[in-house]
């Protein structure tokens, strides 16, 4: 496990850990390599896992019946990425998560996740925490969508993915921002000729 040191010090944040806690949470991570364009959960199936994000980008997004997505989030480095509510229920998937390039997740199973609240009671602290923050930032942005104009909104989601907007289509951000992508196109023009 090439960038294990990642996710430790991404735990570090909010507790800390023995040499012999570091190795029992190690040894139930699987890394999985994941190449641009492949989904490590589809609409409909099991969610298993939740993903820590080692190397590149992934994005959850729901697909309705007409074929139309609606891109929930982006998971850059150091962040984690599932279908939370039927990660937590085992219920069937929701989201659809996708790579948008080359990535590599380390993936932690539910049960392996009980398991390790049961031996390192102060990973339910982590986890907590995590959650919490997960649940924050959707509401703050549920209220950005209902209250700003498309024009902050994407300026707020250049300050949150300051180093990834360049890796992401042009699509998938309008689809995060609930605008087209070509009036995403006229935001940025205008931006341009703000700035210029």
């Amino acid at each position: 496990m090439g960038e294990e040191h990642l996710i430790l010090k991404n735990i570090s944040r909010h507790i800390s850990l023995t040499n012999q806690e570091k190795s029992y949470f190690l040894s139930l991570l699987k890394e999985k390599k994941v190449a641009k364009k492949e989904l490590i959960l589809q609409q409909q199936q099991s969610c298993k896992e939740i993903n820590f994000v080692q190397t590149g980008i992934l994005r959850a997004f729901h697909m309705d019946t007409t074929g139309k997505e609606s891109t929930i989030m982006f998971a850059i480095s150091d962040w984690w990425i599932t279908d939370m509510y039927c990660f937590i229920n085992q219920k069937p998937a929701m989201l659809n998560i996708e790579a948008l390039e080359d990535s590599s997740v380390l993936q932690l199973q539910k049960d392996h996740l009980d398991n390790l609240y049961h031996k390192v009671p102060k990973f339910e602290r982590f986890f907590r925490i995590m959650m919490q923050n997960a649940y924050i930032r959707e509401q703050l942005r549920t209220i950005e969508n209902l209250s700003l104009p498309a024009e902050e909104r994407y300026y707020n989601f250049l300050q949150k993915y300051p180093e990834a907007v360049k890796r992401i289509r042009q699509k998938q951000i309008a689809s995060y921002l609930g605008i087209t992508p070509e009036f995403l196109s006229l935001i940025k023009s205008k931006q341009k000729n703000i700035s210029s």
